[in-house]
C-alpha cells in the first residue's frame, strides 16, 4: 500500500513537472510573438513616415528623382515581406535607401531648414531607435525560447508538441560590419 502511494506520488510529480515545462514553452512562444508585434508596430510607423518625408523633399530635390524612387520601392518591398528573414533583408535595403537620401539632403540647405522636414527627420530618427530597441528585445526572447527548445529535458516536450525555433531579426548592414578606414593623407 505504501509503495503504491509512493509510485503514484512520483507519477503525479512527473506529470506536473511536464505540464510546467509545456506551459513555460507556450509562455515563451507567446513572448516571442509579442516581441515581434512590437517590432511590427515600429516598422509600420516607419513605413507611414516615409511617404511624408518623400513628399516634403520632392519640391526641393527635383534632380534626385532616382533616390526618392529607391526609397519608395524599398518601402514597398519592406511592407510586402513575409517571413522574419525576408522582412529583415527588406528593412536593411530600406535603411540603406534612407541613408543615401539623407546624404543627398546635405546638398539642399533650404530643405534642411524646412520645419516640416526637420520634424519628420526627427520622428524617423526616433522611430529608428525604437526599432533597434524592439529588435534587441525580440532577439533576446528568441534566444531564450530557442535555448529552451534545444535544452534537455524541455527539448523532449518541444519535440512532442511541435515547438519550432524562431528566427532572429538580423539586419544585414554592411557598413556596420566593416571596420572604418582611417587615412590621414
Amino acid at each position: 500500500m505504501v509503495t503504491l502511494v509512493v509510485v503514484l506520488a512520483v507519477i503525479f510529480i512527473i506529470i506536473f513537472y511536464l505540464i510546467g515545462l509545456f506551459n513555460s514553452l507556450v509562455r515563451l512562444r507567446n513572448q516571442v510573438k509579442n516581441a515581434w508585434s512590437q517590432i511590427d508596430v515600429q516598422l509600420k510607423r516607419r513605413h507611414d513616415l516615409i511617404p511624408n518625408l518623400v513628399e516634403t523633399a520632392k519640391g526641393y530635390v527635383k534632380h534626385e528623382r532616382g533616390t526618392l524612387e529607391a526609397i519608395t520601392e524599398a518601402r514597398s518591398r519592406a511592407m510586402g515581406a513575409g517571413s522574419v528573414g525576408d522582412k529583415a533583408k527588406a528593412e536593411g535595403a530600406l535603411t540603406d535607401a534612407i541613408s543615401k537620401f539623407f546624404v543627398v539632403v546635405e546638398n539642399y540647405p533650404d530643405l534642411k531648414a524646412n520645419q516640416n522636414f526637420l520634424a519628420l527627420q526627427e520622428e524617423l530618427t526616433s522611430t529608428e531607435n525604437k526599432i533597434a530597441f524592439s529588435r534587441q528585445a525580440y532577439n533576446d526572447q528568441v534566444l531564450y525560447f530557442n535555448n529552451r527548445i534545444q535544452m534537455f529535458p524541455s527539448n523532449m516536450i518541444a519535440g512532442m508538441f511541435g515547438f519550432q525555433q524562431s528566427e532572429f531579426f538580423e539586419l544585414e548592414d554592411k557598413a556596420e560590419r566593416q571596420a572604418p578606414k582611417v587615412d590621414f593623407n
